[in-house]
């Protein structure tokens, strides 16, 4: 025990430490950490130390003995882990027993390299899908599952789908790899599951993986684009903008409407990185979030507290844009006023949609920080936003004109369609079932159904493009109707805008150029013509409009277009939509010894826009007059609940009991009134006699879905009609114009007429145009001439046109 304190003495030659693989060395300088990694690292190393002492005690009670343990340290070498940390690798005791050969082998157990399998993944280990999705192992798991995925998935040819994809992506240097939904369902139905619940988490794996996969087809793709996004098609549940709410929040949702806003494109942060101007190191990058601004607190390397610049160069930036998505006319509930979000597009999401178009938007639903939202509300209020990830325009609306509508009808209502085709008299069917509830006005009505069905677009060489829509102006006295037909319109139309003359303005027909609160920047806001794109415009009191609002819309009405030059922005929108207007006459009623332009203030320019013009009205005819009054009392009749069982007993289904009802009938004071009711279920058995001779209509959910199919499917064509007869009923219409000094007749009102006729040959679901079609449009285009003469040329116009509209 004596000098003991020569073994604390220095011995260079003994005191010798071991650096070599798989030792830490406390001496070295090791970059610095901030505390996300350190505390990620801390939890690594303790599921580390679980697993490995799991493993020895799990090994050594089933293969060592008790004797053995001493001997396994010394055996096998330390290999390093991701982290540089040490991996244990123990090797097992070789035993004499030849069946135990296999037990032998080397094991390595490396924890940061751990994967689950894909029954293990919904076998949910955390408080939270995210947190889930968040662990080292699980996100290696769902990458490999996704790699899988993408390189093994196959249709039903046995061709793999994103293969072909990617090469294709590949070939045009896209960054958007679109996948669908439904075959990931079909496939890996965990992985569709964590990304309907965790998108923001799933997607960011997507992205790396995508990139990965990709690399296989093309080495070098990451030097023309430094990531592949992810764009997921096919989300099966679409919720309306109103239906959103917190429990949608940070999931992936899919919704559909109508673009009215759209701003600029801005540089948005991406990653960031900054300068220390005391010590020169970079720091970074910093990922930049869409809520936070990144601040750094302090300099790693010298632990100064700044000053700090951004550095551009190092920065990574990506494109920026905000929609403003609102509700489609069609789905806002009555009585309601439509509701919008705000639609954040990012990288070549960009300038996609327009305003006007209809579209729809799978994206994560987020919350958004706003100070002036809370000033303004004077308590913590967050807005929400909704970030897209893929857009597609409803190119498959009833009235949107696409083709990709394979699915829309079933194959029995299309037989139903091609069977209601075919009954004889189809077209006078369709007119008769336009607004039924109303009584008379036939040329109204016959208007309204060209309209509603259309013709052609044309584009000639792709330079000149000529409208297919029909204008229809309804002109007349007060109280004929016009106001109903137009809601009737809007009703049966799928996509249909309504506006007034006096609350509708010229920027709010058209578009209007407006400054953002927020980012102070001017945007493209579309009016009605825009937002009825492909469908229909509907405008009454079109006579209060000034004339500087009715000037701004004639290029809308002819070129279906619309040109913006304000604020900086030139850009052209489309407003390919058909226009019915319903106006008033000058002083209240129609004065029918003066011609049309002295009756409304109307100029030539616009009149000569409306392919037909219907001139209502308001005349003293008792015998007419008695057939109205008895239209009217028959549907308040048949819509009042209580008489239903009068209407069955007039049909002859009561029997003998009606009649005994009737003699049976007495007043309050008991007394017998069998011939008031006789005369009363007379009167019904007349009218219905005067119902069964006229034409019965067409229910009105099928005739919408009828309009719809003609419109999209049929593209009738002009073929082997009499071009001469429409030539001279130009050039008679044309003279008579001149002579009579009513409005003249111009090429559009000759494109009038072959549009019509295309109408008239869709409502028969027709290929071609037939002479008949060709027929039925020219009456209709000379009795709406007609009807805007003076009274006195009224009958001499009639008896000139006769040879033409026999």
């Amino acid at each position: 025990m004596e000098n003991l304190e020569q073994d604390y003495r220095a011995n260079p030659e003994q005191d010798h430490y071991d650096l070599g693989d798989g030792n830490i060395d406390d001496t070295g300088d090791y970059e610095e950490m901030d505390a996300a990694t350190r505390r990620r690292i801390d939890q690594q190393l303790n599921r580390r130390d679980a697993i490995l002492n799991n493993a020895n005690r799990s090994r050594r009670g089933a293969f060592l003995d008790d004797d053995d343990d001493e001997d396994e340290d010394d055996e096998g070498e330390d290999s390093m882990g991701q982290f540089g940390l040490p991996i244990q690798r123990r090797r097992r005791r070789e035993h004499h027993d030849e069946d135990q050969d296999d037990l032998m082998d080397d094991v390595e157990i490396d924890p940061f390299n751990e994967e689950l399998s894909l029954e293990s993944l919904s076998d949910v280990k955390a408080p939270s899908i995210t947190e889930w999705i968040l662990q080292p192992a699980v996100s290696r798991s769902i990458a490999r599952e996704l790699k899988s995925f993408f390189l093994e998935y196959t249709d039903a040819n046995g061709d793999s789908v994103y293969g072909n994809k990617m090469r294709t992506l590949g070939e045009v240097n896209a960054e958007s790899l679109e996948v669908s939904y439904k075959d990931l369902a079909d496939s890996k139905a965990i992985l569709a599951l964590f990304l309907a619940t965790s998108p923001e988490e799933m997607l960011k794996i997507f992205d790396i993986v995508a990139m990965e996969a990709v690399e296989l087809h093309y080495p070098n793709y990451s030097q023309i684009h430094q990531e592949v996004h992810v764009r997921i098609t096919d989300f099966p549940n679409i919720l309306n903008l109103r239906d959103l709410r917190e429990s949608n929040l940070n999931q992936l949702v899919k919704v559909s409407g109508v673009v009215t806003r759209r701003t600029g494109v801005f540089p948005q942060l991406k990653y960031v990185k900054f300068d220390c101007l005391k010590c020169g190191v970079v720091l970074g990058p910093y990922v930049q979030d869409s809520n936070t601004e990144v601040k750094i607190s302090f300099c790693t390397n010298c632990q100064s507290k700044g000053p700090f610049k951004l550095n551009s160069e190092k920065t990574l930036y990506r494109n920026y844009q905000r929609i403003t998505l609102q509700e489609a006319p069609g789905t806002v509930p009555a009585g309601r006023l439509p509701r919008h979000r705000e639609v954040i597009l990012l990288s070549d999401l960009v300038d996609v949609a327009k305003p006007g178009e209809d579209i729809e938007v799978t994206g994560i639903y987020k919350n958004n920080y706003d100070g002036n939202l809370n000033a303004k509300n004077g308590f913590p209020v967050f807005a929400t936003i909704l970030e897209a990830n893929s857009i597609r325009r409803k190119e498959s609306s009833a009235f949107m004109g696409g083709n990709n509508l394979v699915n829309m009808w079933t194959e029995e209502e299309i037989r139903e369609f091609r069977k209601l085709s075919h009954e004889k008299g189809i077209i006078d069917k369709i007119i008769a079932s336009m607004a039924p509830s109303i009584y008379g006005h036939k040329d109204i009505k016959t208007a309204i159904a060209c309209s509603l069905f259309g013709g052609v677009p044309k584009d000639v060489n792709g330079k000149l493009s000529i409208r297919g829509d029909i204008n229809v102006l309804l002109l007349g006295d007060p109280g004929t109707a016009k106001s109903q037909i137009l809601k009737y319109a809007e009703k049966t139309a799928s996509r249909a805008v309504f506006a007034t003359g006096q609350g509708a303005s010229a920027v709010g027909l058209t578009a209007s150029v407006r400054k953002d609160p927020i980012t102070r920047e001017w945007t493209l806001e579309g009016g009605a013509l825009v937002l009825a794109d492909k469908g229909t415009c509907l405008i009454d009191e079109f006579d209060k409009m000034n004339d500087q609002d009715r000037t701004s819309i004639h290029e809308a009405m002819e070129q279906q277009s619309i040109s913006i030059s304000k604020a900086g922005i030139v850009t052209t929108l489309h407003a390919r939509c058909a226009v019915i207007a319903a106006a008033n006459p000058n002083g209240g009623r129609y004065n029918s010894t003066l011609p049309l332009p002295e009756n409304v203030d109307l100029t030539y320019p616009i009149l000569s826009r409306f392919d037909i013009m219907c001139i209502v009205r308001d005349l003293v005819n008792p015998e007419s007059d008695e057939r109205l009054a008895s239209f009217v009392i028959d549907s308040h009749m048949r819509s009042h609940p209580t008489n239903e069982e009068d209407i069955l007993n007039a049909n002859g289904k009561g029997g003998s009991d009606a009649q005994d009802d009737d003699e049976n009938m007495e007043d309050e004071d008991g007394v017998d009134q069998p011939s008031a009711a006789r005369t009363r279920s007379e009167r019904i058995e007349q009218l219905n006699k005067q119902k069964e001779q006229e034409i019965s209509p067409i229910p009105q959910d099928l005739l919408i879905k009828y309009i719809q199919y003609a419109r999209v499917k049929i593209q009738p064509k002009l073929h082997q009609m009499n071009m001469d007869k429409l030539a001279r009923v130009y050039a008679d219409l044309r003279k008579e114009a001149i002579t009579t000094g009513s409005y003249p007749i111009t090429v559009r009102h000759l494109e009038s007429i072959l549009r019509i006729a295309e109408s008239f040959a869709k409502m028969r679901l027709s290929e071609f145009v037939s002479q008949n079609d060709l027929n039925r449009a020219i009456k209709v285009s000379i009795d709406s001439f007609i009807g805007a003469q003076k009274v006195t040329v009224k009958q001499k116009l009639r008896s000139k046109f006769m040879k033409y509209t026999l």
